[in-house]
């Protein structure tokens, strides 16, 4: 079978809107408990700081590496997830 990279591109402008809409709703909900865990790895050598945003479920939300220990830093990043992922959340206050 012979396609075209024409082809291709017309199936991706016709399908290619509905396709990525079902995903979106195939897309699990988050869960309402999320954890903060911090993991000491070493990269290069260097022991470095793994942030890691998981739900109640075990899935990953978003992971932050530094260099230096900084609970600032944790937090600033937990609230981007808050604000970002704003479905699962309860809109509550972080200290």
């Amino acid at each position: 079978m012979l396609v075209s990279h024409e082809t291709v591109r017309r199936w991706c402008a016709k399908f290619g809107q509905a396709y990525a809409n079902g995903l979106c709703r195939r897309r699990s909900r988050l869960g309402d408990t999320w954890h903060l865990d911090e993991v000491f790895i070493k990269i290069n050598g260097e022991l470095t700081y793994l942030w890691r945003a998981v739900e109640q479920d075990g899935t990953v939300l978003d992971i932050l590496v530094q260099s230096r220990r900084d609970t600032a830093a944790a937090r600033c990043f937990f609230r981007r997830l808050v604000k970002v992922n704003r479905s699962g959340a309860d809109g509550g206050s972080i200290p």
